[in-house]
């Protein structure tokens, strides 16, 4: 799938006639409706934290069955700067980024899960730091708020990534900032997990630079992470293959 501009109306922005907002959150969400809620006031807690001028936040429900469509249009009722996208059926963490990525109209974008694991502290240095560079990439500084083999799982996953394409990134994951424009140039060909680490190798391997930040996260509130199941896994190293083979 390309990510190429979409045939929507201009975005909704926090400053009604503005234009382009200044930055877009996608925020897919699978099974996410009691989490939801916090994830929306994090991000505004954090827009206003960052002085945004203007911003969009875009609810990917990514075909849940928990009522998580449901919160996203009443959240998009009551807040004008709120996009709604459901999607009919579960197309997969990065399936549902695309589909964000589709609708956004942001000059920058930012992935910011919809489970509420980021507090508004560790978004706002985040967008802070989007001039400096084509892409911002954070890392976590209390990975200990994580399970053990989470964090083996990460770390293991950042070391095969660097092995694999020569790279020096802390992070291939998480809430990484891109300029819209930039990403839309590249082709994010995988649906699973690894849609981040695909996007940011290819656009490093185009030239395109990057400044990392350090950011807090919270404890996972209600639900379990679908990272760690076997599909998941299987389909991240399958994305991998095919990643290697195509950029070397």
């Amino acid at each position: 799938m390309t990510l190429s501009s979409p045939d929507t109306e201009p975005a909704t922005t926090v400053e009604p006639g503005a234009g382009r907002p200044a930055f877009s959150f996608v925020v897919p969400s699978y099974n996410e409706a009691a989490n939801l809620g916090g994830t929306v006031a994090e991000i505004e807690a954090s827009a206003r934290e960052a002085g945004l001028a203007s911003f969009e936040i875009v609810l990917v429900d990514d075909g849940s069955s928990d009522g998580t469509a449901e919160v996203i249009q009443g959240l998009a009722e009551a807040k004008p700067y709120v996009r709604p996208v459901i999607n009919p059926r579960n197309l997969g963490l990065g399936g549902a980024y695309k589909a964000g990525v589709a609708a956004a109209g942001g000059i920058h974008v930012m992935m910011v899960p919809g489970d509420n694991a980021h507090p508004a502290h560790g978004i706002s240095p985040i967008i802070a730091a989007v001039d400096t560079a084509d892409m911002v990439i954070p890392y976590v500084t209390n990975p200990e708020v994580r399970s053990f083999p989470r964090r083996l799982a990460s770390r293991g996953f950042v070391v095969i990534m660097n092995a694999l394409f020569d790279l020096k990134v802390p992070y291939y994951n998480g809430l990484v900032v891109h300029r819209l424009d930039l990403l839309r140039e590249i082709e994010i060909e995988t649906d699973s997990f690894a849609y981040q680490a695909e996007a940011v190798v290819k656009l490093l391997k185009r030239g395109a630079d990057f400044q990392t930040v350090g950011v807090e996260i919270n404890i996972r509130e209600p639900g379990n992470t679908k990272a760690f199941r076997v599909s998941n896994v299987v389909n991240v190293l399958r994305a991998l293959v095919d990643l290697k083979r195509r950029v070397g």
